[in-house]
């Protein structure tokens, strides 16, 4: 989903960065504690990570919240996900505080195959509309979102369109067409995969790969992911 206010072109010459955020549950797991605290812990902590990337030369930072495959984990844990998205889309006063612009990428809202509830669809387009004139970083949440979904969209938007299938037309028809190549990509909790996310973006990214767990990966760990792009 894009929105009609410029980007901010000073952020568009620094580097983005995505982060798959993963090991929460194992984080919980190692402390005896239930998944869904590891998940609340997670939110916490990315709420960090955003006050120290907007202290770096970061003009970009997308993490994946939620994918079109995290649907069929237990009903408890959506639910409780779910809740915390609302809440992260909710920090508002904060945001703006750091002068930092959020925006959302995942299967549109008005789509067959989209699932995101009305609450948490309501606090996305309220999040958007509040900080849509933050000129500093820009903070893009991907949530209901997989790198496959949104190729297929945009091939699909393509031929509705009549134009040749073409790399140019391809990105003119992703879910945020203006959201710059990725320039490195962070995996948390030792896993060596990047797991359907942002799959046209990130074609020449570099990927640092740490085995700390999400609710851990703090301002030295983004340093030591940074130093991939001196």
């Amino acid at each position: 989903m894009s929105t009609s206010s410029p980007i901010d072109r000073q952020a568009r010459r620094a580097p983005h960065v995505a982060i798959i955020m993963d090991g929460n549950g194992r984080w919980a797991a190692r402390r005896g504690l239930p998944r869904t605290e590891g998940h609340t812990e997670g939110e916490e902590n990315l709420a960090r990570v955003v006050r120290a990337a907007v202290t770096r030369d970061i003009g970009w930072l997308t993490v994946f919240g939620f994918s079109t495959e995290n649907w069929v984990r237990p009903r408890a844990e959506v639910r409780h996900i779910l809740g915390l998205h609302e809440k992260l889309f909710s920090r508002i006063a904060e945001l703006n505080e750091n002068n930092v612009r959020i925006r959302w990428i995942g299967r549109p809202f008005d789509s067959p195959e989209a699932r995101t509830p009305k609450y948490v669809q309501r606090a996305i387009r309220r999040a958007l509309h509040e900080t849509e004139s933050n000129t500093g970083m820009v903070l893009t949440v991907a949530f209901d979102y997989g790198g496959r979904a949104e190729l297929m969209a945009a091939v699909r938007g393509t031929r509705r369109a009549g134009s040749a299938i073409t790399a140019a037309a391809i990105d003119q028809h992703l879910y945020l067409p203006d959201l710059p190549p990725v320039d490195l990509m962070i995996r948390t909790s030792g896993e060596h995969r990047v797991s359907n996310f942002l799959l046209w973006q990130s074609a020449g990214a570099k990927i640092h790969f740490t085995d700390t767990p999400w609710p851990d990966f703090d301002a030295t760990e983004l340093d030591a992911a940074l130093a991939l792009l001196a």
